[in-house]
């Protein structure tokens, strides 16, 4: 018995339920494992400092040198110019035109504040919406432009992970617990699908829709630029943690990056601010130094240098760039009413 084309919008729905739930599904899981994953390193980060001695954190802390200190901040610097950068590669490649100084102050800002508050989509999108649509832009130019620099940072953590699976998979496996062997698979795995997405985009244009949004991916000079950025961007965050490590802890940086890079993919797969939790107690487990507390103090010391020092100077330019905003709007509509 055949079915009639009066079955065909019935089967339609349904197959379009099937995959609602699938999405649902998808998502609920998503959500355990995060949960999970912030839950054990709570849990594991409460004893932890619960067998610290403050004292010797205290002292831990005064021992961070100035010279220490000033590194960090250069490095810091270099970490959200690689972040400016991620907005340029986009708007090239969405044929923006925003003044330089616009797309830095969007881009700064938007990270430092989603950084320490989490939820990016909602509070570095409504920054950056907010900057931007200043030069005009529209709300979806801003999630193309959003989306694009998502892609870049994904690039430059991938090439970072894959080469240090491949270099250091003893370093890595002491934090996933897999054979070496099987690490160096997965870094060659990655290494090779990277290569392959630039083989992919290399060909020609490429059009992708993302949650409804559509975009032309970067060709190949623009792909190479982003995960070239991404690099730099992960380098210099991880350089600033390594310079404030105690003195007495003895990790080659290149095994440290492919850690923290480890360590930073814990932390988003979290969904904490920052990976508050996962990020600390990956690092804490694979940092080898002569005490817990002279990690920690590091720790605490990046926590500050690389996100509370920008999260308040981003609030401070914000309010600033505000100002000055309505000011000049102020002046403008006197202006007009004295020509009147």
């Amino acid at each position: 018995m055949t079915k009639s084309a009066d079955d065909k919008p019935g089967a339609t729905a349904r197959l379009a339920k099937s995959l609602g739930g699938s999405q649902r599904l998808l998502h609920v899981a998503a959500t355990v494992f995060s949960l999970s994953i912030l839950g054990l390193s709570l849990f594991v980060l409460f004893r932890t400092f619960s067998s610290v001695h403050w004292t010797d954190l205290r002292t831990a802390l005064e021992r961070t040198g100035w010279d220490q200190i000033s590194m960090a901040c250069l490095l810091t610097s270099c970490s959200y110019l690689a972040l400016t950068g991620y907005d340029a590669v986009a708007q090239r490649q969405l044929k923006l035109k925003v003044p330089l100084r616009r797309t830095a102050l969007a881009s700064f800002t938007s990270y430092a504040i989603s950084f320490t508050l989490g939820f990016p989509l909602i509070t570095g999108g409504t920054v950056r919406y907010w900057i931007y649509s200043q030069s005009g832009l529209s709300a979806g130019k801003v999630a193309n432009l959003t989306i694009v620099a998502g892609i870049t940072f994904w690039l430059g953590m991938g090439l970072v992970i894959g080469v240090a699976l491949v270099v250091d998979p003893a370093g890595i496996a002491d934090i996933n617990h897999f054979q070496t062997w099987i690490n160096v698979l997965l870094g060659l795995a990655t290494l090779s699908l990277l290569a392959g997405w630039l083989a992919w985009v290399s060909g020609r244009r490429r059009h992708i829709r993302v949650q409804g949004v559509g975009l032309d991916l970067p060709g190949f000079r623009l792909t190479v630029a982003q995960m070239a950025l991404g690099v730099v961007d992960l380098s210099a965050a991880s350089g600033t943690l390594y310079a404030l490590l105690p003195r007495g802890a003895s990790m080659h940086f290149l095994d440290f990056a492919g850690v923290y890079a480890f360590a930073s993919l814990l932390g988003i797969a979290s969904n904490a601010p920052g990976g508050l939790g996962a990020f600390e107690v990956t690092l804490l487990h694979a940092v080898p130094a002569p005490s817990p507390e002279g990690v920690i103090a590091s720790l605490l010391m990046f926590r500050v240098v690389y996100y509370l020092l920008p999260f308040v100077l981003a609030l401070a330019i914000l309010g600033a760039h505000e100002i000055v905003r309505r000011w000049a709007s102020l002046r403008a509509d006197f202006d007009a009413s004295e020509d009147d």
